[in-house]
């Protein structure tokens, strides 16, 4: 079957049309890409230029005539996407609106949780195809337009991630008045870069380094000038060609390394970026993929929405990072996971919500007690405070206030319109959070000695009435008391009144 791609990045848009076989993968047939000037007006100007928006609809008019050419849907695309980036264009919606009138076209923007996705399967690649790197501790640093990305893989698994405010076109845009040329063009660019990538040393000085990967679009352009594929490259070599290409212009640059002007000047920040992030980690080597980066994303496009399953266990590995930060009992958070995912399945013709809810509500248990780090005193709205302003792996904005919410929510006062982040939410997503909140006082109330103890229910619905027969429980009045004041939301959002048997 074939399958359509399209993407526009920061200083290109391409497409990628390709073959997915029956078993999944993904067997490219055609790859274009036309350099567009997102970035640079973005991060430059704080709005998309219409003379850019112009030449990215006639760009995307271009690939639907092949498209056509090729009997395939020009609108109806597999993925059609728009780097996160655009978000900080002040006219992105009308820019969004531009490309669905001119193009037929609805773009997705690639949110924070897609993007850990996609980082996440560039790595995997790379770990696959690098045997060196999947020992140990390696960290992957993408190097992206606006933002950084950190992840820290211990043996192949994710320990780790962190993103830093600090990119290649942000901090080209930012040092672009200081007139610097040369060498002193690679210090502005250090020293503009400084307290971000000083927050790198101070986030991953402690977990003893071994290996670096350093992953983006314009640094693995420059990968084949450095030595051969699946090999590390070391600090001086690529110090010595960030310096010459300091010293060319920007003519001689694009020649050099067969580049558009645009992702030219996002280069050099791209190559001193990976240079310090090296130094710091006081590494004498790192890893460039030679791998062509946005072919790659497109094709990473068509199978990142795949991933409940594989995906799924980084989410909750992340999870478990950030409430062993906060010292939140492990043995209680899991407990009430293990309870409300159970309690979700056996409700789904009730609540019919699917997976990625299921997948909330085991983090939402997960962390419902991180606020007692703050105060055990109103922990439930501390925990919403730490959720909100923390970042888990593969999980977008909206996902960390569900999330967040859905703790607030597992004890005392329910959810009201005029409640903060709470209100802000769509009629939909008040659904989610109230029948989730609702799902996790019941299991939180099971749980209620912190002892375990409640493992084995059975769960049946008649007369208005859920009943939860607990096996191997001599004495469930701690059980019941908590049941009282904690089943208030579940009994209002699902009409049924929760009650406590022994079996």
């Amino acid at each position: 079957m074939l399958v359509t791609s399209l993407h526009i990045g920061a200083s290109s848009v391409s497409l990628l049309i390709a073959d997915r076989s029956e078993d999944g993968s993904i067997n490219p047939i055609d790859f274009l890409e036309q350099p567009a000037p997102l970035a640079h007006d973005i991060f430059g100007r704080g709005v998309i230029a219409a003379a850019t928006i112009e030449r990215i609809v006639a760009i995307v008019h271009g690939f639907q005539k092949t498209l056509s050419e090729l009997g395939l849907p020009t609108t109806d695309l597999t993925r059609a996407c728009a780097t996160n980036v655009l978000t900080e264009a002040a006219n992105h919606e009308p820019f969004l609106l531009r490309i669905q009138v001119a193009c037929g076209l609805r773009l997705q923007i690639i949110d924070d949780g897609e993007m850990t996705r996609l980082i996440y399967l560039k790595t995997q690649r790379r770990l696959l195809d690098t045997p060196a790197l999947r020992k140990g501790c390696t960290l992957v640093i993408h190097v992206g337009p606006g933002n950084t990305r950190a992840l820290m893989f211990r043996n192949g698994e994710i320990a780790r991630y962190t993103s830093y405010r600090l990119g290649t076109h942000r901090t080209r845009e930012a040092i672009q008045e200081s007139q610097a040329e040369g060498t002193a063009l690679l210090e502005v660019i250090r020293q503009h870069a400084s307290g971000n990538l000083e927050q790198i040393r101070i986030d991953y000085e402690k977990d003893n380094i071994e290996a670096l990967l350093i992953i983006g679009y314009e640094v693995q352009l420059i990968a084949p000038s450095l030595g051969k594929a699946g090999t590390p490259c070391s600090v001086r070599q690529l110090r010595q060609l960030t310096q010459q290409a300091a010293a060319l212009s920007d003519y001689d640059l694009v020649h050099r390394f067969n580049l558009d002007y645009h992702t030219a000047e996002a280069l050099l920040p791209a190559m001193e970026i990976a240079i310090a992030a090296t130094e710091i980690l006081r590494l004498t080597h790192l890893y460039i993929p030679h791998s062509e980066y946005e072919q790659g994303l497109l094709h990473d496009l068509l199978i990142s929405k795949n991933l409940i399953g594989t995906f799924e266990k980084e989410v909750l590995r992340a999870t478990h990072i950030l409430a062993q930060r906060y010292h939140s009992d492990p043995r209680h958070g899991d407990h009430v996971s293990r309870l409300s995912l159970h309690l979700f399945e056996q409700l789904q013709d009730l609540h019919q919500l699917g997976p990625h809810e299921a997948l909330l509500l085991q983090c939402a248990a997960i962390l419902h007690e991180v606020g007692s780090y703050i105060s055990p005193r109103l922990h439930h709205k501390h925990s919403l405070y730490i959720i909100l302003n923390s970042e888990i792996f593969g999980l977008n904005r909206l996902d960390i206030t569900l999330v967040a919410l859905i703790a607030r929510y597992h004890r005392h006062a329910m959810p009201l319109p005029e409640h903060p982040h709470y209100g802000d939410l769509t009629m939909e997503d008040r659904i989610r959070v109230c029948k989730l909140a609702s799902i996790l006082r019941v299991a939180d109330a099971l749980e209620r000695t912190h002892h375990q103890r409640v493992n084995n229910i059975i769960v049946t619905r008649e007369n208005g009435k859920m009943t939860l027969t607990l096996h191997g429980v001599n004495d469930a009045t701690v059980e019941r008391l908590a049941m009282q004041s904690k089943s208030d939301l579940f009994t209002q959002t699902f009409g049924l009144e929760v009650r406590i048997e022994l079996n």
